[in-house]
């Protein structure tokens, strides 16, 4: 199976924040938000492994700033690294206010992905290499990030998390 880049699966999605989308406040709904978080980290996995993809998990998302009303919101997404049948991908949101021309990040998030194959059982996917420093670092993470989440859903115990052994047991 051949190897991929992160860049391969980069994805930009804009929508404009209409008042459907939003709350009495004039924000933008989480719920609306993650339904697009989701829809952008599926593509980016789809583009990776070429088959469908389902969602496992999503971390923490943190709102930092609020997506008003009439503002164009951008999501950015590519994938971190890959594992045997699933993969992670990192998103940052940003808003946009285009009348005063302020652009601002709005949340970030990973999500993990499993790809299918035609009976809808996990199938393998290609090995992610990383290539630039920033893409380096956020690959490395994952490792981690992938044992947090496994201990979190109780598919791993503490003592196998390798990476994660000194946050819960001292030497």
């Amino acid at each position: 199976m051949p190897t991929k880049k992160p860049q391969e699966s980069f994805v930009i999605m804009s929508e404009l924040v209409l008042p459907n989308d939003t709350n009495t406040l004039g924000n933008l709904m989480g719920g609306k938000l993650m339904h697009w978080m989701d829809i952008a980290a599926a593509i980016s996995s789809q583009k990776h492994c070429n088959c469908p993809v389902v969602t496992v998990s999503v971390d923490n998302v943190s709102f930092a700033q609020p997506v008003k009303l009439g503002n164009l919101l951008t999501i950015e997404s590519k994938l971190t690294r890959s594992f045997k049948t699933s993969m992670e991908v990192y998103l940052r949101v940003w808003g946009e206010d285009l009348s005063a021309q302020y652009k601002y990040l709005s949340n970030e998030a990973y999500l993990t992905f499993v790809a299918l194959d035609p009976n809808g059982k996990p199938r393998s996917v290609p090995e992610l290499v990383p290539e630039t420093e920033a893409e380096k670092k956020m690959y490395e993470g994952a490792l981690r990030r992938r044992q947090l989440r496994l201990i979190l859903a109780g598919k791993m115990k503490t003592e196998e998390a390798g990476e994660l052994k000194a946050l819960f047991f001292k030497e």
